[in-house]
């Protein structure tokens, strides 16, 4: 299969990022190196370089604009810079360290390339930093986030003390990184694994955990095989003294399983699972073989939440974590920023509005949440602002979409979030054609721009009792604060 991606999406992918230490089975030798990071004020790239400072680097970075995390940097004497053009690089430097969205033309990667300094991406540096560790990788197409905050959790909770990084923001946890205390071999550092541009191939991970996999990045992959093969890929990285705890239902589990040398085990709702997952009213009980082993109530609602947290709770036991700790620290899992976070009630005449925000931007994530929301909230209506992440995925999901918001009652939809494509990408489709499909299927739909006229059509239409939630990767949240009066 062709793997070949678009030439403004390779950035110095070919690089071995090894020159600060040749040897791959030894720990990456950080200390006195002069570390940048382009992007640093984001969930993952700030832990990163905390971890990197930890270890004797000196790091510093730039970002966009201010925010809480850059602030927080700098108080632990990280430099952050809010300027992009090049002039901000240090006179010192050993290594770029860049998102895989980051482009050749960026300024600060020419720059860094004149200089002959080195330029990896935060994935190739992340995964190298797992090698003389327990690196533990997170993979799927969803729950990713969510299921790296739930152990990270369990394992404070343990007094096991993991290293982690995680692409939202848990404040249960002390936000999106931690460092441990501890150094070599029993350091445990979790993170998720992205599909995205094959980042999580450059993982080194002790114990891996697939939890989904399905059609997703078709800007990069042509097809859902070409998806399985790099899950496939990814799944042969772990040793075989390691585990590997993979989706029971998935269909592609056989493909991306062979070839493997690390003994994998199911986790899913079906009997036949190596890892049994049973809700009943909210109590969820894992069994082993059909040996109950743990049980916790589900701190938030959904079958998909309890799927991730047993996945969370069988890496746990196997890092060493008791099975009553485990439960125990599930149960009292608060959630993370916008996994079906409820922001506030809106008082109106006769009741109230709940305001719910959620990260969801894939079709089915869509769906289960929804799902979820309907079940446990049951509220008058459900009114859903739905904020389109990328105009490719749009556009390759499209038929997808539209079935995904059968149990929304009113469905309105904003300008598509323009991130990565192409300006002919951006021609090819539009909020309107969403909304078309929608209308098609039933569902009473509308497309509403700016920001600020969605909020006005709100405070018109909802009613004592409705549920609103806004949904999408980008910054669809606003709508949600500015409805409940906030910024």
């Amino acid at each position: 299969m062709n793997h070949d991606k678009p030439a403004d999406t390779l950035v110095m992918s070919d690089l071995d990022p090894t020159t600060l230490n040749p040897d791959t089975t030894a720990p990456l030798a950080l200390a006195g190196k002069h570390l940048h990071f382009v992007g640093i004020g984001g969930c993952g790239m700030s832990g990163l370089a905390r971890m990197a400072a930890k270890q004797g680097a000196h790091c510093t970075g730039t970002d966009m604009t201010e925010s809480d995390t850059v602030g927080m940097l700098r108080d632990d004497g990280i430099d952050v810079a809010l300027d992009q053009s090049g002039t901000a690089l240090p006179d010192e430097l050993d290594l770029l360290v860049i998102s895989a969205a980051i482009k050749p033309i960026h300024p600060e990667v020419v720059e860094a390339t004149r200089r002959g300094a080195q330029v990896v991406k935060y994935a190739q540096l992340l995964g190298r930093l797992m090698v003389g560790r327990v690196g533990v990788a997170i993979a799927g197409t969803h729950g990713k986030s969510t299921t790296t905050s739930i152990l990270s959790h369990i394992l404070i909770q343990t007094g096991l003390d993991p290293s982690f990084i995680v692409g939202a923001h848990c404040e249960q946890i002390g936000g999106g990184a931690r460092v441990s205390a501890r150094r070599g071999p029993d350091e445990v550092l979790i993170a998720e694994a992205c599909e995205y541009d094959r980042s999580f191939h450059n993982f080194y991970p002790t114990h891996a955990t697939i939890l989904n996999v399905e059609a997703d990045h078709l800007d990069l992959y042509s097809s859902i095989d070409e998806i399985v093969e790099a899950f496939n890929i990814f799944a042969q990285r772990v040793p075989a003294h390691g585990s590997l705890l993979i989706h029971h239902e998935s269909p592609h589990r056989l493909a991306i399983t062979a070839g493997i040398d690390a003994i994998a085990e199911t986790v899913g709702f079906m009997p036949q699972a190596d890892w049994r997952v049973g809700v009943r009213l909210g109590n969820v009980r894992l069994h082993h073989r059909d040996k109950p082993v743990c049980e916790w109530v589900n701190p938030m609602p959904g079958d998909h939440f309890a799927y991730n947290a047993a996945v969370a709770a069988i890496t746990a036991r196997r890092l060493g974590a008791p099975w009553d700790g485990i439960g125990k620290a599930v149960a009292s899992f608060a959630g993370l920023d916008r996994r079906m976070q409820t922001l506030g009630q809106r008082s109106i005449p006769g009741g109230s509005v709940t305001v719910i925000d959620d990260y969801g931007h894939h079709p089915t994530e869509i769906d289960t949440t929804l799902r979820a929301l309907r079940q446990h909230h049951g509220p008058k209506r459900l009114v859903c602002v739905f904020q389109p992440h990328q105009h490719s995925r749009t556009r390759h999901l499209m038929e997808q979409f539209a079935t995904s918001f059968s149990e929304a009652d009113i469905v309105i939809v904003p300008e598509i979030y323009f991130v990565r494509d192409s300006e002919q990408e951006r021609q090819a489709v539009t909020a309107g054609h969403l909304v078309e499909r929608l209308r098609r299927q039933g569902v009473t739909a509308m497309h509403l721009h700016p920001f600020e006229a969605i909020v006005e059509q709100l405070e018109l239409i909802t009613q004592p009792g409705d549920l609103v939630v806004t949904m999408g990767a980008g910054d669809v949240w606003k709508i949600g604060n500015a409805y409940l009066g906030g910024v």
